[in-house]
């Protein structure tokens, strides 16, 4: 998820590229070098443990694997299947203009790449997290659906509120699960651009993998720097759908009546309101 932070403790190293006047960024060798590698390994990683929908859209966006795609690429595929489109933005972008975007079905993305030394880990969405962990789930009309509702919430909502819905955005659009061809298979585009979670989300036995419930996420904490203890498992992609048929701030101030649930975790930092 594109990351927005203003906090002053954030240290960001990375600037988006700019897009050309034809629309397109200049990627440099090394930068298309590390795509493939990112590319080429998490595809065989996800195999047997992606969700069924997630594949069906990376075989509809057909990404290449030996250089960057540019983002109209990418946005032809997206605008029909579901009329979404990428939007390039600067690596860090405000909370009002992130949700402003996702209310016009139109999908952030900072246009860098991580270095090779930041291979394996970056707290930063880069290129590589938002296109191929999330664009491919765009293609699916109740994921669409939802993330533009999300957009729609955010909008409307007070400081205090998009706190709670942090939570259910990254219980789902990052790091959710479905219980799909009898095993727990992989929706959110967090786990499925890391190589270390998708193999811990989908058969590791230490975390927990809990049944869905909106009230429940929203008083959940997590924390981004470490695998995740606990995970939301979505029965079809159409019950993330039917959120959108309920009174979601209504299940907020039910949240914030009940409280928090105690961190899973060692409580070094829990970054709630900043978004992946």
């Amino acid at each position: 998820m594109h990351n927005q932070s203003s906090d002053p403790r954030s240290t960001h190293h990375y600037v988006s590229k700019p897009v050309n006047s034809n629309g397109t960024i200049d990627w440099s060798d090394e930068e298309n070098a590390i795509w493939h590698h990112l590319v080429t390994r998490q595809l065989e990683c996800i195999q047997g443990k992606a969700c069924d929908e997630y594949l069906a859209g990376l075989s509809e966006l057909n990404l290449p694997h030996d250089y960057i795609p540019q983002l109209k690429e990418i946005n032809r595929v997206l605008l029909d299947a579901t009329g979404w489109q990428c939007v390039a933005v600067p690596a860090l972008i405000s909370f009002d203009r992130f949700f402003s975007l996702l209310s016009r079905k139109q999908f952030p993305v900072a246009t860098f790449i991580r270095t090779r030394a930041d291979i394996d880990y970056l707290q930063e969405p880069d290129f590589f997290h938002e296109i191929f962990g999330h664009c491919a789930m765009l293609t699916n009309p109740y994921f669409a659906q939802f993330t533009h509702f999300y957009g729609k919430l955010g909008a409307k909502a007070t400081p205090e509120e998009r706190v709670y819905l942090a939570r259910l955005y990254w219980f789902t659009v990052e790091f959710g699960l479905l219980n799909q061809n009898g095993k727990y298979q992989i929706y959110g585009g967090g786990i499925l651009s890391s190589p270390q979670e998708t193999v811990y989300a989908a058969t590791s036995e230490i975390p927990q993998r809990v049944e869905f419930d909106p009230v429940e996420v929203m008083r959940t904490p997590y924390r981004i720097d470490i695998l995740q203890p606990k995970y939301f498992v979505l029965q079809n992609m159409e019950q993330l759908y039917q959120v959108t048929n309920q009174d979601i701030f209504a299940l907020v101030a039910e949240a914030q009546r009940r409280g928090l649930r105690a961190p899973m975790f060692e409580n070094k930092e829990i970054v709630n309101d900043e978004f992946r």
